[in-house]
């Protein structure tokens, strides 16, 4: 056996019923360094996670906090159910450059309804790998729903943000830089909750404290993909409001006048300093573990559960990302 202390590390290492905790444990699951982890440093990681999860000696790990450096570089580049290793950009750790560069994109090229087309399409072909790499292994999205999904988000986006582009032409510029974040907020919900469509007509699986099932809620469903949508958006919207407020500023003061090129650079290299905090921070919002009262189930959900298990007063459910 490992000398080394025996902990739950298939559970996160911070706290979770806190928002310091839920953060810390973010930061840790998107940090960007992971993407550049060698393949030999990933299997070793892989290798230890294994071992220790068995309960055999790790003897690579010298301390407990060298067991839990290894189960988040290993959950940076492993399906958490399959355990196969992901798609390079659609591992969390790709969120904040790959999120830099599109988000700088959108920001900086908002005006030209070709570079508006471009960056949207860009974004939304993001999010469908990502959304296709992190899907469940119990439940797999299909191809048509990942399709019509993709689809949909696109036009969405496309069809708000050229609308908008032309209905703020003639007002404060400030409120032109805004209208990438409109349309990344109007994909999001249709994105989202097209891509769980199964959850919100089956429902979700509700346990209680021990893990075990107790029932399936709808319910439970909206209100998981609902704090989902509104975590996305929060992530997105430090970067694109301080981001167009920024520009605003330089190009009042003439700096972007005198330095015509450095536009794209500076939103983009701004929204790479941003997102480093907003993706975590956003993602700590809400508890991935999600609780209901009873009492706020379905009816014949809560009564069927206060007859098997009247002691239940909450119960519990994967919120997703």
């Amino acid at each position: 056996m490992s000398p080394l202390p025996r902990v739950d590390i298939d559970k996160p290492k911070y706290d979770q019923n806190t928002y310091e905790g839920r953060a810390k444990h973010f930061f840790l699951v998107t940090n960007p360094l992971n993407i550049f982890t060698t393949n030999a440093k990933l299997e070793e990681a892989r290798r230890i996670v294994q071992n220790y999860r068995a309960g055999k000696d790790v003897p690579e790990c010298k301390t407990i906090d060298d067991v839990w450096r290894a189960k988040y570089l290993y959950d940076s580049a492993y399906h958490p159910e399959t355990g196969e290793k992901q798609l390079i950009i659609g591992r969390m750790s790709a969120q904040v450059p790959m999120n830099t560069i599109i988000t700088g994109g959108m920001m900086a090229f908002y005006k030209s309804n070709s570079a508006v087309i471009f960056w949207q399409w860009c974004n939304q072909t993001f999010n469908a790998i990502v959304n296709y790499t992190n899907r469940s292994g119990t439940s797999p999205i299909s191809k048509p729903q990942l399709i019509t999904s993709y689809c949909l988000a696109t036009g969405g986006a496309l069809v708000t943000a050229l609308s908008l582009n032309r209905a703020v032409k003639n007002m404060n510029p400030l409120l032109g830089r805004l209208v990438p974040l409109v349309a990344v907020s109007a994909a999001n919900c249709i994105n989202i909750p097209c891509m769980r469509m199964q959850e919100l007509q089956n429902g979700v699986v509700l346990l209680d404290d021990k893990n075990d099932a107790v029932g399936i809620s709808k319910k439970a469903a909206c209100l998981g993909i609902s704090a989902v949508i509104l975590s996305r958006i929060s992530m997105a919207i430090p970067g694109m409001t301080l981001t167009p407020m920024l520009m605003n500023v330089l190009e009042k003061r003439g700096f972007l006048a005198k330095y015509p090129r450095s536009n794209a650079p500076i939103q983009v290299l701004f929204c790479g300093f941003v997102l480093i905090f907003a993706t975590p921070l956003g993602c700590a919002f809400f508890k991935q573990r999600a609780e209901i009262k009873v009492d706020n189930l379905e009816d014949n959900l809560r009564d069927k559960i206060k007859k098997e298990r009247p002691e239940l007063d909450t119960v519990y459910y994967n919120k997703g990302l």
